[in-house]
């Protein structure tokens, strides 16, 4: 089985390690100086105070020629169309795709594109590029989840299985996905408003932590999916986070990198049940 890895930032990189380290085929993308580090040494993992190191098999994108049996995506929800387009080649109707970039609308996105099997799913994990050519993951979060027809779910289940790696194949993938975003969404805003780590965020705004929350039920409740429960599941996430844990979008602000402003704030705040959350998206909108 061969499987690519479109991505080998901190979700990309930590999962092509891990299925490396099992033993899989597995073909990491990516491009840079962080490319040519793994290229050269190897991809590094730092989990708190382990750390380990694995051989990948690393290219850029434009180079893919090998047809591929799963295909996950790890890069931007900005980027996911055209890194279709580049890998499309690789890529056969008995393929399985499924991205995990930040969003509820990836699997529709891939949808449009192929007629490959495409999967819905999420990762939660807190880990980023320290340098490159080294990942670092922190806590003991993570948390696979993905799902749709039933045959591709099993295929995977069964990768992340082998790889150790701790997954759920939820019968409603949807409701599963927003109740990730909502986390992800609420507190990449926040964290990127105020410019703090999400625990300071927590423990400094937790009122509008909650509003906010509040504010992205209520849209997901627009859509036919009820995660009114979620809103008080993640402030006590939050308020056990490490003490510098932040999201990617509040890391791309501060290194002045492109943000996925819209799938993670844009996207709330065009409903008018998020008056907070279309202000905060403003004044970020500014600072892009």
């Amino acid at each position: 089985m061969k499987i690519a890895v479109v991505g080998l930032g901190g979700v990309g990189g930590y999962l092509a390690a891990c299925f490396a380290k099992a033993g899989f085929d597995v073909t990491g993308f990516a491009r840079g100086e962080h490319l040519q580090a793994i290229q050269r040494d190897g991809l590094k993992i730092i989990e708190d105070e382990n750390e380990w190191s694995v051989h990948l098999k690393a290219q850029e994108l434009r180079e893919a020629e090998t047809l591929f049996d799963i295909v996950i995506f790890c890069v931007k929800s900005y980027d996911i169309a055209e890194s279709y387009r580049q890998i499309a080649s690789c890529v056969s109707e008995k393929t399985i795709l499924i991205s995990f970039s930040n969003g509820v609308n990836n699997g529709d996105i891939l949808c449009e594109l192929s007629k490959a099997k495409v999967l819905e799913g999420a990762v939660y994990i807190l880990s980023y590029i320290e340098k490159p050519g080294v990942v670092r993951k922190k806590g003991k979060v993570f948390a696979a989840i993905f799902g749709g027809e039933k045959a591709s779910t099993e295929t995977l289940a069964a990768l992340f299985e082998k790889s150790g790696l701790r997954y759920k194949t939820p019968e409603d993938i949807k409701t599963a996905l927003w109740k990730k975003y909502i986390f992800i969404s609420a507190f990449a805003t926040l964290t990127s408003y105020y410019d703090k780590p999400i625990a300071v965020v927590y423990k400094e705004h937790r009122d509008e932590a909650e509003e906010l929350l509040r504010e992205i039920a209520a849209v997901a409740k627009e859509q036919g999916v009820n995660i009114d429960d979620e809103v008080q599941k993640a402030l006590e996430t939050a308020s056990k986070l490490p003490e510098d844990a932040s999201t990617s979008m509040h890391l791309d602000f501060q290194n002045g990198k492109r943000v996925e402003l819209e799938s993670l704030s844009g996207l709330i705040a065009k409903s008018d049940k998020a008056p907070l959350m279309l202000r905060m998206y403003n004044a970020l909108k500014k600072r892009e």
